[in-house]
């Protein structure tokens, strides 16, 4: 359904991933502000590419595989007031790669909230079941896209359920790629952490500053025991939710 945040509106109409706060969440907490160069992918309607406009004076590429969600990108991006700096490109990001002419464009910052389920039934005809599972993009092929198209200091931020870590985590290595920042995100104050934000860079990178042993954990929890935004999600998400 369609959702208007401060300063831009998303119609997520044909969309298999409307908007959820793990989309906020991400796209409120990436450190886009100095970026110059920002790549979405698997954008949907367009919510983290909106949400980065806003927040950086980057310019933005975003892709997405899925024709039907392609229509509400395009359109909620020509209603923005950013549209001169963001870019839709609908295809699948292993195919745009391919068709690329060397050299590939080289981002200082990607994000990305993938699809995440690794096993299970599939409808084939739920577009929300379609955009979430990996059979269309796993683990592994997404960080190979990220390791071929982020510059060599730059960072990739995503979020990933805890039942997807390990799974995500283990991938990491063969990609040479590591996590430098993680927040673990709890839904309600005193419950286990069910999301994981992550800020990826270069292992080598990361080796060459000595510092592959300094990943920064730190805790965000959404609402308090009454249901009230904690004020760390108040003040994460405050410059975008229009009753904060």
């Amino acid at each position: 359904m369609p959702f208007t945040f401060k300063l831009f509106h998303i119609d997520d109409s044909h969309c298999g991933m409307p908007v959820s706060t793990d989309g906020v969440l991400l796209g409120a907490w990436a450190p886009l502000s100095q970026a110059q160069q920002i790549l979405d992918i698997g954008t949907g309607s367009g919510l983290l590419a909106l949400m980065a406009a806003q927040r950086s004076h980057g310019v933005i590429t975003a892709i997405e595989i899925d024709a039907n969600a392609a229509i509400d990108c395009r359109r909620n991006f020509a209603a923005s007031d950013w549209a001169a700096r963001l870019t839709l490109i609908n295809s699948d990001i292993r195919q745009w790669i391919d068709a690329t002419t060397s050299p590939l464009p080289q981002f200082d910052h990607i994000i990305c909230n993938p699809p995440y389920f690794e096993a299970g039934p599939l409808s084939q005809c739920d577009r929300r079941a379609q955009a979430r599972h990996t059979h269309r993009l796993d683990f592994a092929q997404l960080l190979n896209a990220i390791r071929q198209l982020l510059s060599s200091e730059g960072n990739a931020s995503i979020i990933l359920p805890q039942a997807s870590f390990a799974g995500f985590s283990a991938q990491l290595a063969q990609a040479q790629l590591a996590i430098i920042e993680q927040v673990d995100v709890s839904s309600v104050t005193g419950k286990a952490a069910h999301r994981h934000l992550l800020r990826l860079g270069h292992l080598a990178a990361l080796s060459d500053a000595k510092d592959t042993n300094t990943k920064s954990t730190t805790q965000l929890t959404i609402r308090d025991k009454n249901g009230a935004y904690t004020p760390e999600m108040v003040a994460l998400t405050q410059a975008f939710y229009l009753k904060l």
